[in-house]
């Protein structure tokens, strides 16, 4: 299945800490948090996860395990709206591929295909 990822700018990568959050307080999706380069630590991902996008990197924002990645070239973040019957197997595929920091409980049901951003 193809998502749109989201950009805060057409190229550039939207950043955790400062991006508006009342702007997706009405979107519900899939969602990606990594860390930028630094040095010679090259990006990761930091959490994959789901729900109403606003409230969820809200949270994540002033998650201690979340925020020790911080200082790895920063956090970033990025989301796909996606139907609420999809919701599960999409995020338990993004967990499966992306093998998060953050975070090892992925919904147990089938996988859901989606495009990485790019």
């Amino acid at each position: 299945m193809i998502v749109s990822w989201v950009k805060c700018n057409p190229n550039n990568w939207c950043n955790l800490d400062l991006l508006n959050l009342d702007s997706v307080s009405d979107v519900t999706g899939v969602y990606l948090i990594w860390h930028g380069q630094h040095n010679y630590f090259p990006p990761r991902w930091v959490r994959v996860g789901q729900g109403d996008i606003g409230d969820r990197l809200s949270q994540h924002r002033n998650d201690p395990q979340v925020a020790t990645y911080r200082p790895l070239g920063g956090l970033y973040v990025t989301w796909a709206e996606v139907s609420h019957d999809l919701l599960d197997g999409v995020e338990a595929y993004l967990g499966e591929c992306c093998k998060p920091l953050v975070g090892t409980r992925f919904p147990d049901c089938g996988l859901i295909a989606v495009n990485l951003p790019q």
